[in-house]
């Protein structure tokens, strides 16, 4: 099956903790652990770091740390699972029973607008930028900025990439950092189109037209992300899955979500970004040892399984093997 996962926010939550109250990768009582992560059969985790901007006095000084926590945790379980930033690397690690960890970024801030600075955690190991969280930063704005009190995205006239941002884009580019859309307005989708010209990513990002919350995509982004070459990794989280009202169980949300980007867009461009340690514990999608039924589920639900294993990890080795060089 070999999992490979676009989004977890799990460094955070490791990070975060007491000293009278550790969290460790290798054994926890969150969403993410080395056992977990076993029995869900994973090959790659992303692992971002994630800061909320305004509850740190430095965000770029708080990434730093977090970076030196994402190691620690490296070294410490280095028998189970190594950091990669060559797609070789990923392909070593998986025929010597080992899984891979990239080193990814939630939220721009932390760069304080400034290409030395991405620079910096390019060289830190951070293999792909999530350019907004839910605030306007140096970078750019997200669809939070335009969202009403129901989660729906308003009628204002939306911002995308601000001028510093279009640098920044376009150095990752140059660097081979990817970007990843998700959270971003939908003018900054369309701006990352326009001043871009590889693939990309909404690494935890579902569909619009099957929940309308603001953090989704609208099909017509989807189909573009999809003429890119780029891939949508399917979010976990309830909120974005269905509807209150909406019946059945999450792990048959996603397969509603899988089954309209694939009716839309073809399948190439779904992933998965299940955003564990970042979202709500649901009884059907508690922690990553879940991996299995949702397989399962997508082939009871008619896909192949040749469909399928590009869900769990084609899509996104293919355009990994293309920026992990």
């Amino acid at each position: 099956m070999n999992v490979v996962d676009m989004h977890c926010d799990t460094i955070m939550q490791i990070y975060q903790a007491t000293k009278d109250q550790p969290v460790l990768l290798k054994k926890n009582n969150i969403q993410l652990d080395i056992e977990k992560m076993q029995k869900g059969d994973y090959l790659l985790q992303n692992f971002a770091l994630f800061i909320e901007s305004d509850e740190v006095d430095s965000p770029y000084q708080t990434a730093k740390e977090m970076v030196d926590c994402f190691y620690q945790e490296m070294k410490q379980n280095k028998d189970t699972i190594r950091p990669v930033i060559h797609y070789e690397q990923i392909l070593e690690n998986g025929l010597n029973n080992r899984m891979s960890a990239l080193l990814t970024m939630e939220e721009g801030a932390p760069l304080e607008g400034s290409i030395e600075k991405l620079e910096e955690f390019y060289n830190l190991g951070v293999r792909m930028l999530t350019l907004t969280w839910n605030y306007p930063n140096e970078i750019g704005y997200p669809n939070a900025a335009f969202s009403d009190d129901d989660f729906h995205l308003n009628d204002h006239k939306q911002k995308g990439l601000t001028e510093q941002g279009i640098k920044i884009v376009q150095r990752m580019n140059e660097l081979g950092m990817i970007i990843d859309v998700s959270h971003g307005s939908d003018a900054l989708v369309e701006d990352v189109l326009k001043y871009t010209d590889r693939p990309f990513v909404a690494s935890h990002s579902d569909a619009r037209a099957i929940c309308p919350h603001y953090r989704n995509l609208s099909d017509d982004l989807i189909r573009k992300i999809a003429e890119r070459g780029g891939v949508i990794g399917i979010n976990f989280a309830g909120q974005f899955l269905k509807k209150a009202e909406d019946k059945g169980s999450q792990i048959d949300a996603i397969v509603r979500h899988v089954q309209h980007i694939y009716q839309t867009a073809g399948i190439d461009v779904i992933g998965l970004g299940s955003d564990f340690d970042g979202i709500k514990v649901h009884e059907d999608l508690p922690d990553g040892s879940v991996l299995p039924k949702i397989y399962d589920a997508l082939v009871k639900a008619g896909f192949t399984t040749k469909e399928v294993d590009k869900i769990f990890n084609e899509n996104v080795l293919r355009l990994y093997r293309d920026f992990l060089i």
